[in-house]
């Protein structure tokens, strides 16, 4: 009889406060840095995680700067860069503030409409999924953080029959890879108080 596999915790993370999430613009896979503010809640955050053998993150700045700046606080590295994990492709939106799509696709946010190129969740999961349970496989038993996007977390989540509110920046799902099956774990933040924040977009 084969011996059990070492379960893989992932402690997925949503990267630190962006510019564009300052200026309430979707993102979606353009690429802007992360705020003043964004790098001190990676800062901060590295105080809340112990041990972590491993960093994993989409190859976007706001979340590669993130895991960037975790890694040198916890002196682990070099984090590893996964494209899989960026964020849902937003199409004609990115960019864009809720206002700017409202006068020009009037009523499609209120509807959960989507223009022509944006990422559907099964395209979202297929790229997604596997790139996890590629990350659990070449780190076997440990516990890897793996900073990507609201929208990569979400998706999993909904997949996975959970249906949650939004994640804040530096906001954490930890899930674990048992049996190559995802199991997830608990919601929480790495941050408290003002340093907090909810971005009402991507």
């Amino acid at each position: 009889m084969a011996a059990p596999r070492p379960i893989t915790t992932l402690l997925m993370v949503r990267h630190g406060q962006s510019e564009w999430n300052a200026g309430q613009r979707w993102q979606g896979q353009a690429d802007p840095p992360l705020s003043a503010l964004g790098a001190r809640q990676a800062r901060l955050a590295a105080a809340s995680l112990d041990h972590i053998e491993a960093i994993v993150s989409s190859d976007l700045r706001r979340a590669a700067d993130t895991a960037r700046v975790i890694a040198d606080a916890l002196g682990i590295g070099p984090v590893a860069l996964e494209p899989a994990l960026r964020e849902r492709f937003a199409g004609p939106w990115q960019g864009l503030t809720r206002d700017e799509i409202e006068r020009r696709w009037p009523g499609w946010l209120e509807d959960g409409r989507r223009p022509e190129g944006y990422e559907s969740d099964a395209e979202v999961c297929r790229r997604s999924v596997p790139a996890l349970r590629r990350i659990a496989e070449h780190h076997g038993g440990t516990r890897v953080l793996v900073v990507t996007h609201g929208g990569v977390i979400y998706t999993i989540e909904r997949q996975m029959g959970v249906e949650v509110p939004r994640l804040a920046n530096l906001g954490a799902r930890s899930v674990r890879m048992v049996d190559d099956k995802l199991v997830l774990g608990a919601r929480f933040n790495l941050l408290d108080g003002d340093d907090i924040t909810i971005p009402s977009q991507i």
